[in-house]
């Protein structure tokens, strides 16, 4: 091997460092306000509720009588949900954001059908119970009672949502 000249060395250009990817704050925000509306599944209604010939529920500081008027149909039935076929994550979604739409809309009164529990194994309802720990968590439900026959019996609720707010 003879005589080696060096190869001249390319001219460099420093890079700047990584940028810092961007923090996702709204995604924060959504995160923070989906786990303020989040509704579980462990929450204890029975001492809630009020079980005289059908059952009802009122928010503290709402006359006994709104339950009673809710009950006789003082109010008409401005929006439906039904929930039968969806298991309990879908159910407790569809529950949320219907109360929350027709809150935003200036809805009164609604119905909440949860079925009887018929197609259930051992004809247990298992959404009734859900749907009842779910709205007695909403800020927007002021109270809500079991709906007249005509309305779905025992397989709906009537809910009166707050209109004051």
């Amino acid at each position: 091997m003879g005589p080696v000249t060096p190869l001249r060395a390319p001219e460099r250009v420093p890079l700047a460092p990584e940028p810092v990817p961007p923090l996702p704050l709204q995604l924060q925000l959504d995160e923070q306000r989906a786990l303020l509306e989040s509704i579980s599944d462990d929450f204890d209604v029975s001492s809630l509720l009020d079980t005289d010939e059908a059952l009802s529920y009122r928010q503290p500081g709402v006359p006994p009588d709104v339950a009673r008027r809710l009950r006789m149909g003082h109010w008409s039935i401005q929006a439906s949900l039904d929930l039968h076929g969806l298991r309990l994550d879908e159910a407790r979604e569809a529950l949320g954001a219907f109360i929350r739409h027709q809150y935003k809309r200036g809805v009164r009164c609604v119905r909440v059908i949860h079925g009887k529990g018929l197609g259930s194994p051992g004809r247990v309802p298992v959404l009734k119970t859900r749907v009842q720990r779910w709205l007695v968590q909403k800020s927007e439900v002021l109270a809500f009672v079991q709906a007249r026959a005509s309305e779905g019996g025992a397989g709906a609720v009537v809910v009166l949502l707050d209109r004051s707010r």
